[in-house]
């Protein structure tokens, strides 16, 4: 497929006007009003198999990732079994091949079993094929394990992915501590428990002279000290979700509006899909993480995509499960807010390209592309969503935004023919063109 004059950006962010072709065969689309992305690499999602298969599959969580732009999707270990053994990570990979929908890239356990006492080896992991090392969900907190957790990843050329939380402080919060959450009754979970954690992980990184990785920054705190590090020469990289590049601590309230629009759409209070870790923040921290996404500090954008079976959210707020479902929503929303001002187009493509790339320390994949409709509404509903994963307080809300066809190695995987519907040209015709 060829589109014609359509807006490409690339891995870098920088624009062009130019015929792309997307896969193999003649046929020709007109691409005005299109744009043709580079294929983006969600560096943390959770694919919940094994163990969690009612929750998510690879294949299902593969395909959901095509839909949301994602060429390349990062598997967290936190399946049970941990992806602790060279085995287990040579069947992640066996199984996101014969899913034939975007790269699965397997991430392994720092820890056996995740439970932070005995570091996996992490060696043998890369060699079966790991690109990171994270026990996501869980911080490594012991120190001195998570020192040598560093060591060892630069032994075997990987990342260390860490989920920085100082859990002494956040104990049994469930959204963030704040006005919000003393409105609502609910135990809270101060910004501090983040920034704690983010400041002694620093500490043990330039200790071990290692890289790092830090997943999920959503506070201004933990942001000031990820710059402050850059500023002093240390090796370490961050990403934000775009839960957290859109929505405050107001959602738990009921809002039901993005940070960059007036209080115009409600749901309901105590609403459990509004329930991540870490938690929704306020609208200042989500602003000081837009200037830290345009200039550089943030690396990354990754969806932390949390699917869960309903059983698990559909009980009192305190109860459920931490985690929002957002593979198929990340790029839209990402767009929308670009759209308002938010951030440039560029920054945001960075982060979701490039960036991940760089953090992985792999080159981008030349042969993937998604092609996008930023125009194209549609209104998030349990069926319009590829992944199992329905538990996402977006359910209901119009975006403006999608994918109509992704290209892996290459290859067409995903296509949306009723969008293209009306925009292809004949063969004949394009040579008659010449």
């Amino acid at each position: 497929m060829i589109v014609e004059r359509v807006r490409s950006i690339d891995p870098e962010g920088h624009e062009s006007a130019r015929d792309v072709r997307l896969g193999d065969g003649d046929e020709r689309v007109d691409g005005r009003g299109l744009v043709a992305l580079p294929g983006l690499v969600d560096l943390h999602a959770h694919l919940r198999e094994p163990g969690f298969e009612e929750s998510e599959t690879v294949a299902t969580g593969a395909r959901a990732a095509l839909r949301g732009g994602f060429t390349a999707v990062c598997a967290m270990a936190n399946t049970v079994p941990a992806i602790d053994a060279p085995g287990l990570v040579a069947e992640l990979v066996a199984r996101g091949h014969a899913a034939r929908g975007a790269r699965v890239l397997p991430v392994a356990a720092i820890t056996r079993g995740r439970k932070g006492k005995e570091l996996a080896d992490l060696v043998e992991l890369a060699r079966a094929g790991a690109v990171a090392f994270s026990d996501d969900g869980d911080p490594v907190e012991d120190a001195h394990v998570f020192r040598m957790a560093l060591e060892y990843g630069r032994s075997a050329g990987r990342p260390i992915l860490e989920h920085p939380q100082d859990r002494s402080l956040s104990r049994r919060g469930v959204m963030h501590e704040g006005r919000v959450s003393a409105d609502l009754g609910l135990a809270g979970i101060p910004a501090a428990a983040e920034e704690a954690a983010v400041a002694r992980d620093l500490a043990v990184a330039r200790l071990a002279g290692a890289r790092l990785h830090l997943q999920h920054v959503s506070t201004a705190g933990a942001l000031e000290l990820v710059r402050a590090a850059k500023r002093d020469g240390l090796a370490v990289t961050c990403e934000v979700t775009p839960h957290h590049l859109s929505m405050t601590d107001a959602w738990v309230a009921g809002s039901r509006a993005f940070v960059w629009e007036d209080e115009s759409s409600t749901g309901v209070p105590y609403d459990s899909t509004t329930k991540v870790n870490p938690p929704l923040r306020t609208e200042a921290d989500v602003r000081a993480l837009w200037s830290g996404l345009v200039d550089g500090t943030i690396d990354a954008i990754a969806t932390d995509h949390a699917p869960h079976a309903s059983i698990r959210k559909e009980v009192e707020y305190a109860e459920a499960a931490f985690g929002i479902s957002g593979l198929d929503t990340a790029l839209a929303v990402l767009l929308m807010a670009v759209q308002a001002g938010m951030g440039d187009i560029g920054s945001v493509v960075r982060a979701l390209a490039s960036g991940p790339a760089r953090v992985l320390g792999i080159a981008p994949y030349a042969d993937d592309a998604v092609l996008v409709d930023p125009t194209a509404e549609w209104i998030v509903g349990a069926d319009a969503l590829a992944s199992k994963g329905k538990n996402t307080p977006l359910l209901g809300r119009r975006l403006r935004g999608r994918v109509v066809a992704a290209v892996v190695g290459g290859e067409v995987r995903y296509r949306d023919d009723g969008a293209l519907k009306g925009r292809r040209r004949g063969h004949a015709e394009a040579i008659a063109r010449g």
